[in-house]
């Protein structure tokens, strides 16, 4: 195997609210693009590295590139995945606020990945497993991280075969399953290579570094996908626990990881939705079926003979031989006070959206903020729509005493729970897949930068060779010039006082949603009889991009006019 061309060590693994050193600021904010391509090979270099006075040459379209440091993060995100029964026009969608822990911002972008820069030996930065890739990749988007110190971290994907992924929602399970299954950890070596006493590195499982780029370019269905995930899971094993949803234009499919290297997948059924916090969700699992016929379940080869042999069921009526309906929820989750605050809240207030009809509020209602067994999937009243994921992906309890930006119930019933849109949402990507139109531009992402609720998704073709740049040139560098870093200024800027900035985000919600529906349907009644579809996809994107940079300038300048008018040192009387 050749060595890496290139020998970067970065320098830090997230952006923190904690000191940064002057010379660190520095190195992030010269602009340098962390994102080079080194060909067919993906690796880390060794310990032995050093960043040297190397300096990274610039690539938009290969996120493959080697990094030196690396710290495991936890994520936090918020999952709704939607069957084509239940949408507004009979598109499947997933769609996930991408999310860092807490005083972390990952800075996001679009980018297009062709088949040329996808490795074929690929080697996780953060856990050093070493995977050989077919040599058939296919082109695909995706939103990644911009900074690599965590490894590639594609986070939400569309290939040109129109199978979507989104990838992780970072879920929990309990020590019996860590003490059935451990985790599969990254141990580094330890000793002198020349003594006795050495012991080599133990390389990790997968995980969300990598799951998307080991997945999404080698398959034609949402089936085949969730198929090499778990082949891909028994292989190598995983070091943390996490839900991925996957997509076609048929099937949504949701996968959750169990131990080090079991997992159980299920079908969204095709009139339901399924809404998803940081908690393993699954709460009825047909066994059968997935060690059957496979229709609406699937799960690795052995589940049954491994709950049985480690006493996981603990229902009291079980029959391990005739084990068939299992509670993965009950069995393999959490249900601790931390969940109550951070992750069944989200649900609720979800399906409260979605469900208005039933009783959600009174001291009679079946399902409370705290409830352990709300449905992790059920039908809507109404079909879903766009702006409906754009409202719930960006909400803090509106209308209810939890409302963050409220003025109902009390300061602290205001700060109870973990709202959904959050200070440290770093991209809402909405993936829908649409019946109706031709293969070549069936595909789109809905895609938002920075705190939800103080932007808006647009849509973007995913069928593409290159991304606007507006989206695509996210670096260290804190600058209006980039989507990203203007949707981070522009809510900092705005959440101290939301309420008087909160016209002017709504009007600039709608603006961008309103001209967004109808480019693309000027743009998928152009594409249906031009045979130059990519360059029109492209174009489109291009006009969608500008749009939103022009949108997102004047709202800048109007919350940075309104809260200057609110600062606390304003004074009202002038000279003149």
């Amino acid at each position: 195997m050749s060595q890496p061309i290139y020998n970067i060590v970065a320098r830090r693994t997230t952006f923190s609210s904690e000191h940064v050193p002057e010379h660190e600021f520095e190195h992030l904010a010269v602009g340098v693009d962390p994102w080079i391509t080194v060909g067919r090979e993906a690796r880390m270099e060794g310990s032995g590295g050093s960043a040297g006075n190397d300096r990274e040459p610039t690539s938009p379209r290969a996120p493959f590139r080697s990094s030196g440091s690396h710290t495991m993060v936890a994520m936090s995100c918020t999952t709704i995945l939607i069957g084509k029964s239940a949408t507004y026009d009979g598109s499947t969608i997933i769609a996930r606020n991408d999310d860092s822990g807490h005083g972390k911002y990952d800075p996001k972008r679009f980018i297009a990945v062709d088949p040329a820069d996808q490795p074929r030996h690929y080697r996780s930065v953060l856990s050093h497993v070493a995977i050989e890739l077919p040599d058939d990749p296919c082109r695909y988007t995706i939103a990644p991280n911009v900074l690599n110190n965590r490894g590639i971290l594609a986070e939400a994907g569309i290939s040109v075969r129109n199978v979507a992924m989104t990838a992780t929602e970072t879920i929990a399970v309990n020590e019996r399953v860590l003490a059935a299954d451990p985790m599969v950890e990254f141990r580094p070596a330890s000793g002198d290579p020349h003594s006795p006493d050495y012991v080599p590195e133990q390389p990790g499982g997968i995980g969300e570094e990598d799951l998307i780029t080991l997945v999404l370019p080698y398959v034609s269905s949402a089936r085949e996908a969730v198929e090499r995930l778990g082949a891909l899971l028994e292989r190598y094993g995983t070091y943390e626990a996490n839900g991925v949803g996957i997509s076609d234009v048929d099937e949504v499919w949701y996968v959750e990881t169990i131990g080090g290297h079991h997992w159980i997948a299920r079908r969204v059924p095709d009139d339901c939705y399924a809404a998803i916090p940081n908690q393993l969700g699954l709460d009825d699992f047909d066994l059968e079926d997935a060690l059957g016929d496979r229709r609406d379940h699937m799960c690795s080869a052995d589940l049954r003979e491994w709950v049985v042999a480690r006493h996981l069921d603990r229902s009291m009526d079980r029959r391990p031989e005739h084990t068939r309906h299992l509670n993965p929820r009950k069995m393999f989750g959490t249900a601790t006070s931390k969940d109550h605050i951070y992750n069944t809240p989200r649900a609720w207030y979800m399906q409260r959206t979605l469900n208005p009809g039933e009783d959600w509020d009174s001291p009679q209602a079946r399902y409370t903020p705290i409830s352990e067994d709300i449905p992790w999937c059920r039908r809507p009243e109404e079909r879903i729509t766009i702006g409906d994921i754009d409202f719930l992906m960006s909400s803090h309890y509106e209308d209810t005493p939890y409302d963050t930006y409220g003025t109902r119930g009390t300061e602290e019933s205001r700060r109870r729970f973990r709202p959904i849109g959050i200070n440290r949402n770093g991209h809402l990507g909405i993936l829908q897949l649409r019946p109706y139109e031709p293969e070549s531009n069936r595909a789109l992402i809905w895609l938002s930068y920075g705190s939800n609720p103080f932007t808006s998704v647009a849509p973007f073709y995913a069928n593409v060779r290159t991304t606007p740049e507006y989206l695509s040139n996210t670096s260290g560098e804190v600058t209006t010039n980039s989507l990203y870093w203007a949707n981070r200024i522009i809510a900092a800027i705005a959440d101290p006082h939301f309420t008087e900035n909160s016209d002017a985000v709504e009007h600039f919600r709608e603006h961008v949603l309103s001209y967004g529906d109808r480019l693309v349907a000027q743009t998928d009644a152009v594409s249906r009889r031009d045979e130059h579809v990519p360059d029109l996809l492209e174009q489109s994107n291009e006009m969608m991009a500008d749009y939103l940079r022009s949108q997102t300038n004047q709202l800048l300048s109007q919350v940075l006019y309104t809260s200057s008018n609110l600062m606390r040192n304003a004074f009202t009387m002038s000279d003149r």
